[in-house]
């Protein structure tokens, strides 16, 4: 079984002790929402369809007692998963070995998650997973470091790091299982010690993908993080609106979604004239109040002269997602006369998908005429609409 045909399972490391939280209950049975901490990384990764289960890895002297708490949480807040538990060792490594050895034998796929940062989306973890094959066996987040960093010895600057070269990595973590097996194995014996499970795989000599990690992404370590938690519990919803229409006439090849439509008519525009991408866009922007596209694009910019709208959409989705909005549902509609959009439905609904980092339920492409009404029903030209739904963090 290759491993992109076998199951990918997650494993939430819960086992910590969480010294410096204080109190008498490490930090991840704080409460958020009322459940423990760890719980929400679990419905997290409910919502990814590629996943087969989850297994938990918790205290040893709890492993009974979280066990029934995990028993409880299913019956009154289900997952739709599978899942098992194990006991953690004394090092996050051997944590993760007991949870690697808990997994059941066609699972193929891994991602390797601490419990401590409950506010990653399942977009970034169906990214991640995306990003594995044979020759790319781990994926890892990472976002941009924005403090100037020095080393430091006795109390004095030793040396300042160029901080274009650093990035802070993340969890969920994604690996090939075998491969992070091998590198957890090597670890056993030479002695190595490592604060995340990619290092162990770079000690291998095998590459580490980097996937855009999210800012929202933070991890509980201090008491002041609580203020985290009191923030998420208050999460605000958000729904954006996007319009576009453009002429047809001599200009550009149709394309609707990504998707070129052979035999469509062309269409009249500054950059590539997909309307689909350009209300899709529009409405992202409209989740997080950052104006609308001609404003962030202008069609007078010679930067933008036949430029791919996929462009526009990933630049908006970086900040989209530097905002700590997380998208979870788009709906767009197409209204023309012609071309016919329904053989290229699923192809477009897909690609913007990909764009989205979301699950193909979670995207609604649908399209309709005005019965010859207007000038779309003319033919003379097309639009589209597009409602994005969307949590901001406040």
């Amino acid at each position: 079984m290759t491993a992109r045909a076998s199951t990918t399972w997650a494993v939430i490391l819960a086992a910590g002790s969480g010294t410096r939280m204080g109190g008498g209950r490490p930090k991840q049975f704080l409460t958020l929402d009322g459940a423990p901490l760890f719980w929400r990384s679990a419905e997290t990764f409910s919502h990814i369809p590629d996943l087969a289960g989850i297994v938990f890895v918790f205290p040893p002297a709890m492993l009974d007692e979280s066990a029934r708490m995990v028993e409880e949480l299913t019956a009154s807040r289900p997952l739709g998963l599978p899942w098992l538990t194990t006991a953690g060792g004394e090092r996050r490594q051997d944590s993760v070995a007991n949870g690697l050895a808990a997994l059941p034998k066609e699972c193929g796929r891994v991602l390797i998650h601490d419990s401590a940062r409950p506010f990653f989306s399942a977009g970034l973890a169906t990214r991640l997973i995306d990003a594995l094959d044979e020759e790319t066996p781990a994926a890892i987040p990472a976002v941009a470091v924005t403090d100037t960093i020095k080393e430091c010895e006795s109390g004095c600057v030793t040396r300042t790091l160029d901080r274009s070269r650093l990035v802070s990595v993340q969890t969920p973590q994604a690996f090939l299982r075998d491969v992070l097996e091998a590198a957890h194995a090597l670890a056993v014996e030479k002695s190595l010690q490592a604060t995340d499970d990619a290092s162990l795989v770079e000690a291998l000599g095998r590459p580490v993908a980097i996937v855009d990690g999210e800012q929202a992404n933070v991890k509980i370590t201090n008491p002041e993080d609580v203020r985290l938690l009191q923030k998420e519990a208050a999460m605000i919803p958000v729904t954006g609106f996007g319009y576009d229409v453009h002429k047809y006439g001599s200009g550009r090849p149709m394309v609707l979604g990504g998707v070129p439509i052979q035999g469509g008519p062309e269409v009249v525009a500054h950059s590539d004239g997909d309307v689909v991408l350009h209300a899709l866009t529009d409405a992202l922007l409209g989740c997080m109040g950052g104006g609308d596209i001609g404003q962030r694009f202008p069609d007078n910019d010679p930067r933008f002269e036949g430029m791919e709208s996929s462009f526009f959409l990933r630049e908006v989705l970086e900040d989209v997602r530097r905002t700590g909005i997380e998208i979870v549902h788009a709906d767009l509609t197409i209204i023309a006369q012609i071309p016919k959009v329904g053989p290229h439905r699923e192809r477009i609904a897909k690609n913007i998908a990909a764009l989205l980092a979301l699950p193909p339920e979670r995207v609604a492409v649908k399209a309709t005429t005005e019965e010859g009404l207007g000038f779309t029903g003319q033919k003379l030209g097309i639009k589209s609409v597009a409602v994005v739904s969307a949590i901001r963090r406040s």
